[in-house]
């Protein structure tokens, strides 16, 4: 039986998403403002993902992050 309690927020996975995400889109941000507009697109389409992943449950960085980072079921 699993013990471990599900704090939002504590467990590695969502803590290196949220890093990850975040560094997407402030990375689009720059780039639209320093660089080149098309760098508007990269933040809109990962916020897009992250808004469409609140209604499918399915999210690409959160996927591979689990594959990386397997927790145990025991």
């Amino acid at each position: 039986m699993n013990t471990k309690s599900y704090r939002p927020g504590t467990d590695i996975e969502i803590r290196v998403h949220d890093g990850i995400v975040g560094m997407i889109i402030l990375t689009g941000v720059i780039v639209g403002m320093m660089v080149h507009p098309i760098g508007f697109w990269l933040a809109g389409i990962t916020a897009t993902i992250m808004i469409s992943s609140a209604f499918t449950g399915f999210c690409p960085v959160h996927y591979v992050l689990c594959k990386i980072f397997p927790i145990a079921t025991d």
